[in-house]
């Protein structure tokens, strides 16, 4: 019928007015960097923390700081397990004001995250700070409270972790898809932060994969260890006055905040040397990225295993057209030009942000590992992050599980 506008015509038109209400938001908005949470917690009595976000303004996410030192009195000597610091979050989750679960991961998956959304190591210092006299102005690393990590405890000595996580709600400060409208009566939602159980443990695959320090030689048994209690600051990043509509209500992205950003990790295991191991992409969703792990050892310092324990990484349809399928190598390229550096040995960051792996428009998809060399209780950690509308998070599906 003339004069109505087909669908594709009502998708611009709505996509063009939640563009230019975000433009609004972000250049007329003030950004504010609030704490709302302090305490020291006795982690022998309490691991999880529930924190409530303040209900005002359009919430960006949060930054997540974590101090704790660890003693050995006697026994055995320990050293930090690849990803460190990073596990003193055994997970991150945020409930939003539906009782989505919007994130669900640990805390080396966050990391992993703000480095690759950042382009470096998160919170790390160039090199110019190890040779000052290559630049002459003293830049470099002189806050040991945002990020830091002691290699190795001797034994009757102290090592101090300190972690600094940015826990993102939006894609961007400039792309809101994800940011929860929190300035609402009677809101409940929900950060939980649960800290790590197992912050030392004697080298297993698991501990090794799971802790922030184990004990320096394989099979050698934690004893004398003591934990201090952890400090925990949480700071609430969000858009504050927000642009008013001449009804008197805020300007909002909406269709940026029907949109959820989905952060999410598992462990698979049933792993077999020279055979295809299948790992399925949820329903409904649009990945950015994905991060695999393939635990495979633990006696060799600093590394899950060797880059040679994988033949390749492949990602498939269910058609079985394979999109890529590289060596180890090759993949390792992709978190090299990312961050600069590789990821954790054995690591591989699978970045889709230009061409999000969509599951609506592609089907089915698999990341395929091949491994060459399979020991007892290897195990395989993947992690994703993706978009998915509100209306369909619950209905797509689980993640992959064995």
């Amino acid at each position: 019928m003339a004069g109505q506008m087909s669908q594709a015509d009502q998708q611009a038109a709505m996509a063009a007015a939640n563009m230019q209400a975000r433009q609004l938001v972000v250049n007329s908005a003030v950004k504010r960097t609030q704490q709302i949470y302090s305490n020291t917690i006795n982690t022998a009595a309490q691991t999880v923390l529930n924190i409530p976000p303040r209900n005002v303004g359009l919430i960006l996410g949060f930054i997540v700081n974590v101090r704790q030192t660890v003693t050995t009195t006697a026994g055995a000597a320990l050293t930090l397990t690849p990803f460190g610091a990073a596990n003193l979050v055994g997970q991150f989750a945020f409930f939003d004001l539906n009782n989505n679960t919007r994130i669900q991961t640990p805390g080396w998956h966050i990391n992993a995250i703000n480095s690759v959304r950042g382009g470096i190591p998160y919170l790390a210092v160039d090199a110019l700070s190890t040779a000052p006299s290559a630049y002459p102005v003293g830049y470099g690393s002189y806050y040991d409270q945002l990020i830091n990590g002691t290699a190795t405890i001797a034994t009757s000595a102290s090592g101090t972790l300190n972690m600094t996580y940015f826990v993102p709600l939006a894609y961007s400060d400039t792309d809101l898809r994800g940011a929860v409208f929190a300035n609402v009566v009677n809101a409940t939602m929900n950060l939980q932060i649960t800290l790590n159980q197992d912050l030392v443990a004697a080298r297993t695959l698991a501990a090794w994969a799971n802790s922030a320090y184990c004990t320096a030689t394989s099979g050698t048994a934690v004893s004398n260890t003591v934990e201090s209690d952890a400090t925990v600051t949480v700071f609430q990043v969000y858009y504050d006055q927000l642009p008013q509509a001449k009804n008197g209500g805020p300007v909002l992205p909406w269709l940026d905040l029907q949109t959820v950003y989905d952060i999410k990790q598992t462990a698979l295991q049933g792993v077999v040397a020279a055979q295809d191991f299948p790992i399925s992409y949820a329903n409904y969703r649009d990945f950015l990225s994905t991060c695999v792990y393939y635990v495979n050892k633990s006696d060799t310092a600093g590394a899950f295993g060797a880059v040679a324990d994988l033949n390749y990484i492949s990602l498939q349809s269910a058609n079985y057209t394979e999109i890529f399928k590289v060596p180890p190598y090759i993949a390792a390229t992709w978190a090299r030009t990312t961050v600069g550096l590789d990821f954790p040995r054995s690591g591989f960051y699978i970045p889709t942000r230009n061409k999000p792996i969509s599951t609506v428009q592609w089907g089915n998809i698999n990341l395929i590992l091949n491994a060459a060399d399979v020991q007892t209780g290897a195990f395989v950690l993947v992690a994703w992050e993706a978009f998915a509308l509100t209306n369909y998070v619950g209905q797509g599906g689980s993640l992959a599980a064995n």
